[in-house]
């Protein structure tokens, strides 16, 4: 499965991974700008009834389902999370986070130009991230239902996590998850434009022309120019998906829009890895939030000072797993 993913690119504007989900990060907020009460201009439309979809968006929504059948029946998109069967050690811990939250996959403000994959500093949130979803006019009541409660549930899930206030809120929402079908593109833009009004014009450009291959993607942005703590998110999560391929767009991009940008060949078990091989939020994916959102480690760090947190850390948590679960 090909998703877009994003990645923090701060200085310069925008950060956007290509696998299947993405994210892109800015820094529009001037230096000091605390947080307002959203403008009556920033509200999303009211709720409407959702209308007959397209033939264009009933072709996409059957070929999602092609892909998760196919995807499902090659014994991928595993749900379990790991297991003996996918053992990891400290050392490998430590070695993905880096490849994970630190490095650069593609090239800041140069769209979808590969970088050399260099080390970055540590990107996270400081602020509480309060979460909403949104749906464009065409995604039926049931399905924002469903969507919401899930999104709902992961949102808790992350919270216990990584010990960061993360809730969902209506209030001051800074991370906007939308969720848009084929017959909504018009919208996408536009919304984005609204939430943010000097997205770089690169970054914007992604939502006009979204090919199938791009399931989902986030946007993440810094909360003042040049800097490495995020103050804003926008995901968005194509609404024909089915079941399984929906979940697990909301697990990659949540996540990825806390700081876990990239993603690496070696990640098991891993969702931030292109194989495919885990569709769900795995118990080593927590070890790397639990890594990210440890109070040790601050925005801005750099890799060089953050190595030596990052190894102490992983060595703390999969020896905390192993003694968990106890002798052979």
């Amino acid at each position: 499965m090909a998703r877009a993913r994003a990645y923090p690119w701060l200085a310069a504007g925008l950060a956007l991974a290509l696998s299947g989900c993405a994210l892109i990060d800015q820094s529009p907020a001037p230096p000091g700008t605390a947080p307002q009460a959203r403008p009556d201009a920033l509200t999303p439309p009211p709720p409407s009834a959702a209308r007959e979809p397209s033939a264009e968006s009933r072709e996409l929504a059957r070929y999602y389902e092609r892909v998760e059948a196919d995807l499902v029946g090659q014994g991928l998109m595993r749900t379990d999370g790991g297991g003996i069967d996918t053992p990891y050690t400290d050392t490998q811990l430590a070695r993905n986070f880096e490849q994970i939250a630190l490095a650069e996959e593609y090239r800041r403000g140069a769209g979808l130009q590969r970088s050399g994959g260099e080390l970055g500093p540590v990107k996270k949130w400081r602020q509480p991230i309060r979460v909403a979803a949104e749906f464009g006019a065409s995604v039926p009541e049931e399905a924002r239902r469903a969507n919401d409660a899930e999104l709902g549930r992961y949102v808790t899930r992350l919270a216990r996590v990584t010990g960061h206030p993360i809730s969902m809120s209506e209030s001051r929402t800074n991370f906007h998850v939308l969720f848009m079908s084929e017959d909504d593109r018009d919208q996408i833009a536009p919304r984005i434009k609204a939430l943010v009004p000097d997205i770089d014009p690169a970054s914007l450009s992604v939502f006009r022309s979204l090919p199938r291959a791009i399931h989902c993607l986030v946007i993440a942005f810094s909360d003042e120019p040049g800097g490495y703590a995020y103050g804003k998110a926008i995901a968005v999560i194509r609404a024909e998906h089915p079941g399984l391929l929906m979940k697990s767009c909301i697990h990659e991009e949540v996540a990825q829009g806390l700081g876990l940008a990239n993603d690496s060949p070696s990640a098991r078990p891993s969702i931030f890895n292109d194989d495919d091989e885990f569709a769900l939020l795995t118990t080593h994916d927590e070890m790397l939030l639990k890594i990210l959102y440890d109070p040790a480690l601050t925005p801005g760090m750099s890799a060089e000072t953050a190595r030596p947190i990052i190894r102490r850390l992983a060595t703390e948590l999969t020896g905390d797993r192993i003694a968990r679960a106890g002798p052979n």
